[in-house]
């Protein structure tokens, strides 16, 4: 990082240092020379290369002198062709069979494609991670009955444990879109100008090779593959379609941190983010523990779209055979999406990792505000009985009103108490009855075995995913 100048907060604050050196202009280099020698050796097969040249390019493929190159692409303005000068004149042998047939593309997409791909296997593992972290915390907490918020507003109770294979639920959704579009990442192939492999053609005419045999030669050096067809580039659909599924992905987290804190807020206080001893909140109010790594998931999500939709308007406008207009934001869009994805789940792992339980309040809000839960066993079964359900209704909405003017004056809930007392309820069934339906506790369903399921699923997924080498 060089302090005197911009630097995008990706190159040095967000996302793990072994994606961020995937995408150094280094490491882009790198792999532009290691095309040229895979191409070199392809061509070595027709004949067209000597050992001593191939032997040659392979000595210099790793001496990266980005000050030269810089300096020679500010005269010729064009970055590829400057690499390809400082090569030749490092490899003084093989250097003039450096990109013999290729166009810049060939180059370029190939090596755009085998970062997206390793940075997308990277940022899978990593929700691999997170998921495993997920059912753990599932588990643990299937059976802890918590208050169901909808509108915000007090609802039902859930468990924990539900709440969390809602946000796993998610996540599992976003694997298989970023598995499928991972399948969908081909290279454009060696093939040329335009596409046709016209120079290829009449490079290997009268050799034993043919164009399809060195792209297949090189293609397999980076375990890559290409469609029938191919223009200049490969299809810039396949950028929106990862960046879109990287969208998505964030979409999941960026509810799961914004639920974390709501949750995490003192009128609720569920669960909160990890907090460390020597954490500052702010600068001014030493007694905040804000919840930053969820703000942190919240704000960077939201790049994500921006991303995708500037792939979509260069899918929509890569007019013909290419158009350049896609060339300057492409080296944002693709690697910050996936920088910006890779710094989500890190931190969303944490997160679920770390997360601060307090059963305590979680207790205390069923108390508050799950009997009103009850209330409509309690109107279904006076109705079975012979109650008008219109009396019942008018009954249990008066004690229910009564209830939270009660609460709001920081008494306890009366609502059991009222309702046991009301005559158009009690007529039809017993005031103990009455108690027994509005605790909160027996008022969940089958949400503990749905989460149990959910966490099970996750396990086999990934498990069956890990014998598969996917």
């Amino acid at each position: 990082m060089n302090d005197t100048t911009y630097a995008s907060p990706f190159s040095w604050r967000y996302s793990r240092p072994a994606l961020r050196e995937l995408f150094s202009e280094g490491e882009r280099r790198k792999l532009w020379r290691a095309v040229w020698v895979a191409l070199a050796e392809a061509q070595q097969r027709a004949g067209l290369v000597t050992t001593a040249e191939l032997d040659d390019l392979r000595a210099h493929a790793n001496e990266i002198d980005l000050e030269a190159a810089l300096a020679i692409e500010r005269e010729i303005g064009h970055d590829l062709m400057a690499e390809i000068r400082v090569y030749a004149s490092q490899a003084t042998v093989g250097g003039g069979k450096i990109h013999l047939g290729a166009t810049s593309m060939d180059v370029e997409d190939t090596v755009e494609t085998f970062r997206m791909r390793l940075a997308l296997d990277r940022i899978v593992a990593a929700l691999d991670d997170l998921l495993r972290a997920f059912a753990l915390q599932i588990d643990r907490h299937a059976d802890l009955v918590c208050m169901g918020y909808t509108h915000l507003q007090p609802a039902e109770p859930t468990t924990l444990g539900y709440r969390l294979a809602v946000w796993a639920q998610d996540l599992l959704i976003d694997r298989a879109m970023l598995l499928a579009v991972r399948e969908q990442l081909t290279a454009k192939g060696i093939r040329g100008a335009v596409g046709t492999s016209a120079s290829y053609t009449r490079l290997l005419d009268g050799t034993s090779r043919t164009p399809q045999d060195q792209e297949d030669d090189v293609l397999g050096a980076f375990n890559l593959r290409a469609r029938d067809v191919a223009t200049q580039t490969y299809p810039r659909k396949l950028d929106y379609l990862l960046l879109s599924a990287l969208a998505g992905l964030g979409a999941s987290l960026s509810k799961f941190a914004f639920d974390v804190r709501v949750l995490a807020s003192p009128g609720f206080g569920d669960v909160a983010e990890p907090f460390g001893a020597k954490q500052v909140g702010s600068s001014a109010m030493p007694f905040k523990r804000n919840p930053v790594m969820a703000e942190r998931i919240d704000s960077l999500a939201r790049l994500l779209p921006a991303y995708a939709d500037v792939a979509w308007q260069n899918a929509a406008t890569n007019l013909l055979e290419r158009t350049l207009d896609d060339s300057a934001n492409r080296r944002t869009t693709l690697p910050e999406a996936l920088l910006c994805t890779d710094e989500i789940v890190s931190l969303a792992l944490k997160i679920v990792e770390g997360l601060r339980v307090d059963e305590r309040r979680i207790a205390e809000n069923l108390r508050t505000y799950g009997p009103f839960a009850g209330t409509e066993a309690v109107l279904m079964e006076a109705a079975k009985r012979g109650g008008d359900r219109q009396v019942l209704h008018e009954a249990i909405r008066e004690s229910a009103m009564r209830a939270y003017a009660a609460l709001a004056d920081g008494s306890t809930n009366p609502l059991a108490r009222l309702l046991a007392d009301d005559e158009r309820i009690t007529h039809f069934v017993e005031p103990a009855e009455v108690r027994e339906w509005l605790d909160p506790t027996a008022h969940v369903g089958d949400a503990p075995a749905r989460a149990r399921r959910l966490a099970s699923r996750i396990r086999e997924t990934l498990s069956t995913a890990e014998k598969n080498g996917v």
